[in-house]
Parts: C-alpha cells; structure tokens; sequence
C-alpha cells in the first residue's frame, strides 16, 4: 500500500510538471474572423495536432495539426499557436491536445454585440458630482485654485473619477470624452439609448455613449472657463487615505470639502515633497481643443468651436507639457509630449498644413518597440492625430501618415512575432491601455490603408484582453459573464460594498521588477494565478494589488472605442443619427444610365450632394467625370453585380470569399481607371442591397464599410419593406 501511495505521489507530481493550458478569447471569435488559441506548457514537449469540439455533440468539428513550436515564454517552456480560423461554423465549442481542454468559447456573428454599452456603465459609476449608479451626489464643492494667477473659487463639479482613487485628470478626461465621441461618429449603430442624461433609466433622444460624452464635454467646459485659465486636475494623492464611497467626501486639504483645482501654470508643480517636470500647457491643451472639436460637429454647437480654438492657441502660446502634480508620493503621470495632441487639435479644427508640420515633429509614438517608458510618458499612448488627418488629405501627405503608423507597428510586430502571444507592448503600469490602444492603431492603420498584413498582431492584442494570455482571465470585470473575469478588482465599490464594476478595464500585467519596487503592495488572498506568474511579468486578482488590478477610466473609455469597431464590423451602417431631421440620397446602377443626366441636372440646380454607387461594368461604359467635378461620392456596388446570399436564407453564402474580394478589385481598378482617387472610397453598398454579416466582415477586410438604405422607408427597392 505504502507502494502504491509514492507511485501515486509520483505520477500526481509528474502530470503537475507536465501540465499544460490552452489559452482562448473568451468572448468569442466571429464566423469570418481570424481564430488562435496558444496552447501552453510546462515541459519542454512539442505538440503535434489539435482539435475542436462542438460542445453540444461532444463531435470533432476541426481537426489540424499544430503550428510551429514558438519556444518559452513567461511561465512556460514551450508554447505554440492553434489557428482554427478556417472553422466558421456558428457554435459553442472548446479545443483539446490530449487531456488538455480549453475553456468553453462561441464562434458567432453576433459573438461582441453589446459589449461596448456594457462597459459604458463603468463609465456611469465613475461619474462625479452625481453618481446614477449610487443615486446619490459627491463631489459638489469643488474647488479652491492653486497656482492660479489669483486664489478663488471655481465650479468643477463633475467629469469622472480616474479610478479608485477619486482624483480627477483634465488630460485622461479629455481622451476618453475624444474616445467616446469618435466611437458615436465612427460607429453610430452600435448604441442604444437606455439612460438620461444623469446617468438613470430612461430615454432621452441622444444614445448612451453620446449621454456619456457629453458629461465629459459639460465637465471639460467648467476646467475651461476662460480663454487663459485652463485646469488639470482636482485633487492630489492625499485623497489617497483609505478606501470609501465617493458621497464619503472628506477633509484630506484643509478646506472642508473643498479640493484643490491645480491650474495649467507650465511650470513644475507638487504642493508637497514631490514635484513634476511640467515645461507647458500645449499637451493639455491640445487635448482640450482636439476634443472640443469634435464635439462641435456632433453636436452643432458653436460654443464648442469657439473654445476649441482658444485652446488651440494657448496650446500655441504655451509650448510644452502640462503633466499632472504629485504630493507626498512619487507617483503622477509624466507625459513627455504634446505634438500628437497639437496634432490631433488642428486636424479636428481643419488646419492641415499646421496638423502636418506637428505629425512630422512625432511621427512614431516613441514608445512603440521599446521595452519600458515611464508612466504614461507618451499619452494617449497612440497619436489619433495621424487618423483623424489622414483622411482629410490626399496624396503624397496621406501616405506619410499612413507610413508613419506602419512604422509604429512594424517596431512592435518586430519584437512580437518571437512569441507565440505577439506579445510586443511593455508589461509597465496600466499596461492594458497600451494595449487596447494599440489594436486601434493596429485598426485605424487597416482601415486607412486596406492593408490586413498586421491582422494577426491587431486580433492578438485584442484576444489578449479577454483570456489569450499566460493567466488566463479576461481583463474586463464581468465580460463576458461566465468566464473567468477580476473578481477581487482593487475598487471601493466591489471591496467595501460587493457592488459589481461591469465593465472596467483594469490596469493589466506589469514586470516583475516594477511589482516588487512599488509603495504599499500586499496581497489580500492566496494567488490563483501563482503558477503562471514569472520573472517576466505578474498579475493578481487582488484586492491588495493597485498595480495590475485596478480599473481606470480612461482605459475602460478607449476600450469601448475598440468594441464599437469589433461590433460594428459585423454590421453595415443603415441608420444614423436619429435625433437628427437628415437623409443620405443614393442611387445606385449597373448597367444602365438612362436616367442619370436627369438626375444630374437636378442635384445640380438644387445644389444637393448625392453619393452614386456603380458597379464595375458601369464605370467601364459610362462617363462619370461630371458627377466628380460637381463633388458627388463615387463608390462600388461590386463589379458583377453578383448576388451574395440566398434571398430565403440569407447565412448561406453564393460567393467564396476568393470571389469576393476578385470581383471588388475589379470594380475598384475600374474605378481608379475612370478617373476617382480610390484611396478615399470607404463605402460600399452590396449589389441588390442584399448582404449579410460576412460579407461585411470581408468588406471591412478591405477597408470598405458597408452601407444600405434604412429598413422600412418604402423605397422602390426597399426588400424588407
């Protein structure tokens, strides 16, 4: 017996060296995307094959044999990518190599509905001045100046705490308002409208995530009541004195409960032991006006437009970096550049030749390949100035942009393809917004450029934030709802009260160098994770862990940009916003154009802009030079007029996707031949208006976004009618 008991001690111990994992996205994959799992283990062994299994039939559904073995990585001895991307059944699945399964995940064209709104009620819980999710106020008698050209009282009452803490930060502020915005201009489908303005149940006329932005702009406006005082932040990390509701507000600065309100003086600043580096107000102002900006156009509103252009000139007058005041701790954020912000303010205000001269001064967001950089030196960690100006311009300049985001990538793609994660993005504090805005550089490069050659980096760092990773765990609290999320984040709200945090992004893995050097760290619970940490990176599930495990605002804000793209992927766009009294008048041919000097001559006399969409065989017999002079949008209605799916079943496919994609170059080379610049067509409207989600999955491949008429209107060609 006793034999027995060391043979059995033997072999347990033996499966617990050799023991290995199979890390998945567990939110999903959709039908036509790109699919890889990395299998992980604790030996030096190499796989041979993996499967899928359909979980309700427990069948093999795909079988392939294993990639390339990509060597040790972290915690592991050997490792290797599982690509099933040819699999594009809908269905629930898991994949296995032996013993080893993976855990459960969905392949579906629906799989990232809803997931960008979700995260939006982390955003509503990290409102102050009045918290919809509390149904209570906090925060309501801020605040006293400091640094001020005079010391007074101004009303800052509002915007979001940046994180657990409930300091507030002009520059993290402005990026997730400029975020949220751009996702309701980029992506208006995706939306819903479920809430008022306050944040509470209800219907208002404008979607949730324009509510959201909104309160960000209210708040913006307050830290920007003249043309010369601009603000950067309430509070310093002496509100750092235990954990509590935020309506608990307390006496931490000496003036009831009022906080400080550091103003943008362009000089170094620190009330207590430690000061920052700050050398201007461009980088904080530059955000101000970038965001401004685009609030202006979706929101018609001068006002916006008049202060964003006043930012834009103190960003002018005052070169240089605005970084936000540390106290009795050496913590704050040290942002080291303003170009890109400077950048992204005189694209948003039309101003490219001033937005080129700031594009060339930073190309390359320095952080992009290096190993490290400090915290939050190189904010908003990507430049959304190169997006936002290339697509106003043409040629020569348009192309340098686009270059100077393949650079950018190229550094971290050279790094990444050394291990089977493509892992490239440096494991420092709040790693998991470099790596959420990256895949948006990754996307924006994709989309500008039509080129899919860093697609699988892009869907790596995408998987790697909801599971693809050495722990296992997505990074998002609650999503998706049965897998294995933060459950023990470093919040008040969870920690004190048991309150849910849906939706918030935490801050990620950091170095192992960087863990064991910071302040006031302890571990609260045993570590699930201990056998997947190492001496490369960390992360912890636990309450005592502010580094790896504590959501922030801004990183949960982008990161419902980077949903509303996965979601609205799947979709084409036929409806905007609704709140507003506007059409988009389209016509669309293929061969015949007997109608089309009519239709001309009217849109001309009325001076109305249409947008035409031909196919490939109307370009080549038609003249269409007239519809480009008089500025109408040109784009394709495929080249064959080729019929995409079954008219009674619309999920079954009449073209391989080889077909597709030949048949649209076609129509875009006849294009290009009839005289359009080709590089700024980004839509599309599908022969017979007829199309399902695959198809706009392979348009968005191609950078082409698909747009249909708005169901029920009663169109002559309206099929759902």
């Amino acid at each position: 017996m006793k034999k027995l008991s060391i043979l059995l001690l033997l072999l347990f111990l033996h499966l617990s060296v050799t023991a290995d994992w199979i890390r998945i996205n567990q939110l999903g994959y959709r039908p036509a995307g790109m699919k890889v799992a990395v299998w992980c283990s604790k030996s030096q062994d190499t796989l041979k094959k993996f499967e899928v299994v359909d979980v309700l039939t427990n069948k093999v559904v795909y079988s392939h044999g294993a990639g390339k073995a990509a060597g040790a990585y972290g915690p592991f001895a050997q490792t290797c990518r599982l690509d099933f991307s040819a699999l594009q059944r809908a269905g629930l699945y898991y994949i296995q190599t032996g013993t080893t399964r993976s855990p459960q995940f969905e392949i579906s064209e629906s799989v990232y509905g809803g997931a960008a709104e979700f995260c939006l009620r982390y955003m509503r819980q990290q409102r102050s001045g009045f918290n919809p999710f509390l149904k209570d106020s906090c925060h309501t008698h801020d605040g006293f100046t400091v640094y001020a050209p005079k010391d007074t009282f101004v009303n800052v009452s509002g915007g979001w705490h940046d994180a657990t803490d409930y300091l507030q930060y002009a520059t993290t502020s402005a990026n997730a308002t400029y975020h949220l915005l751009a996702a309701c201009r980029d992506f208006p489908g995706v939306f819903g409208d479920t809430v008022q303005a306050n944040g509470l149940s209800g219907k208002n006329g404008l979607s949730d995530a324009m509510d959201e932005a909104k309160w960000g702009l209210d708040w913006l406006l307050k830290m920007y009541p003249a043309d010369d005082w601009l603000f950067n932040q309430i509070g310093d990390d002496r509100d750092h004195q235990g954990m509590r509701l935020p309506e608990q507000d307390t006496n931490f600065y000496q003036h009831g409960l009022l906080r400080p309100v550091y103003f943008c003086s362009g000089q170094p600043q620190g009330l207590l032991k430690y000061k920052n580096r700050a050398t201007g107000v461009a980088s904080t102002a530059g955000k101000f006006a970038g965001c401004f900006a685009l609030g202006s156009q979706l929101f018609a509103s001068s006002l916006l437009r008049d202060k964003a252009m006043a930012a834009y000139q103190l960003g002018l007058k005052y070169p240089g970096v605005c970084q936000t005041a540390p106290g009795r701790s050496p913590y704050f954020y040290e942002e080291d550049n303003y170009a890109d912000d400077m950048e992204l303010a005189a694209a948003m205000l039309s101003k490219p030749a001033e937005a080129m001269s700031f594009a060339r001064q930073e190309p390359v967001t320095p952080w992009l390949g290096q190993d490290t950089a400090r915290h939050y030196q190189w904010y908003p960690f990507i430049n959304p100035g190169h997006y936002e100006l290339a697509k106003q311009l043409k040629g020569a300049q348009r192309d340098s942009l686009i270059q100077f985001y393949k650079e950018g990538i190229e550094r971290v793609w050279h790094k990444a393809n050394h291990n089977a994660f493509y892992r490239a993005i440096p494991f420092i504090w709040c790693s998991n917004n470099l790596t959420t805005a990256f895949t948006i550089q990754c996307y924006w490069y994709r989309q500008l450029s039509g080129d899919n050659t860093y697609l699988p980096l892009e869907q790596a760092c995408f998987d790697w934030l909801f599971g693809c990773n050495p722990w296992g765990t997505s990074m998002v609290y609650g999503l998706p709802a049965n897998g294995d999320t933060p459950a023990d984040p470093h919040s008040s709200f969870s920690h004190l009260k048991q309150y849910p945090i849906d939706g918030g992004l935490v801050d990620g893995p950091v170095y192992t160098s960087i863990y064991k050097g910071l302040i006031g760290i302890q571990l609260q619970n045993e570590d699930e994770y201990a056998p997947f940490q190492s001496d490369l990176a960390v992360y912890h599930d636990d309450f005592g862990d502010y580094s790896t495990n504590e959501p922030t605002m801004d990183g949960t804000a982008v990161l419902i940009y980077l949903l509303a793209a996965q979601e609205s992927a799947l979709k084409g766009i036929v409806r905007t916003d609704t709140t507003k009294k506007e059409i988009s008048l389209v016509f669309t041919a293929d061969e015949f154009a007997d109608g089309l000097p009519t239709i001309t001559r009217v849109l001309n006399q009325q001076k109305v802009k249409a947008s035409f969409f031909f196919t490939g065989r109307f370009y080549e017999r038609h003249d269409v030079r007239t519809l480009i002079k008089q500025g109408h949008y040109l784009g394709p209605h495929s080249d064959q007029h080729l019929l995409y799916c079954d008219w009674k079943k619309r999920d079954s496919l009449l073209v391989t996707h080889a077909q597709f994609r030949d048949d649209m170059l076609q129509c875009l080379s006849k294009m290009k031949h009839a005289g359009i610049d080709t590089s700024g067509v980004r839509y599309f409207i599908p022969p017979y208006e007829w199309w399902n989600n695959t198809i706009a999955e392979w348009s968005a491949d191609m950078g082409l976004q698909v747009v249909n008429f708005t169901p029920g209107t009663g169109s002559n060609a309206d099929y759902t009618y």
